[in-house]
């Protein structure tokens, strides 16, 4: 089984979980996974990204009749690379589903800012030395974490359309104008 094999398997995992543990009919963030693999549905999904460290921007499709596109994930897990070191990931794709239901709750067609996503060992360590507010076992380090803003709308609204889903952790950074989304427990912050 790929790594891209797995975090599909992770998240469709967690998504029934979600569904059927805590009781909320149609949360579920990807499709639910039957005996013989993903069931097909006419589900398409898709991101705009813009990575503000390095320029890079992305829009591609990522989920099209249920299944996910392991070309569309592999460019999504290269754009939310380590910055700094170059090293990548592959990102859980339950937190591109959150991003996506987020960006559509919004009603936005702006690509979201990228601060952070993916975080080495090394980096996630230089960062943890430096700042209080840095996990040392961050969800950045196992790619199921990121930092974003969506240009034209306010950081507050962009907390609460992100709480209202309740697929994850959500932190609040108002003095340094982002949101950390996560698809760790739900909790805030």
């Amino acid at each position: 089984m790929t790594d891209t094999d797995w975090n599909v398997f992770r998240a469709q995992r967690r998504a029934l979980l979600r569904a059927t543990v805590g009781g909320a009919i149609g949360v579920a963030a990807g499709p639910v996974m039957a005996a013989t693999g993903p069931r097909r549905t006419s589900d398409h999904r898709s991101l705009s990204l813009r990575h503000l460290h390095t320029g890079e921007t992305l829009s591609v499709p990522y989920l099209e009749d249920g299944r996910y596109s392991p070309d569309a994930l592999a460019e999504i897990d290269h754009l939310l690379r380590d910055f700094r070191t170059g090293d990548k990931t592959s990102m859980d794709v339950g937190l591109l589903d959150i991003l996506h239901r987020l960006r559509t709750r919004l009603e936005s067609e702006q690509p979201f800012e990228i601060l952070s996503a993916y975080r080495s060992p090394l980096t996630n360590a230089r960062l943890a030395a430096n700042s209080r507010g840095v996990a040392k076992r961050s969800y950045h380090l196992q790619g199921m974490a990121i930092d974003v803003r969506l240009p034209g709308r306010q950081l507050r609204d962009v907390r609460r359309a992100a709480l209202d889903l309740r697929l994850g952790g959500v932190g609040y950074y108002k003095r340094s104008n982002f949101i950390h989304l996560d698809t760790g427990r739900v909790r805030f912050w």
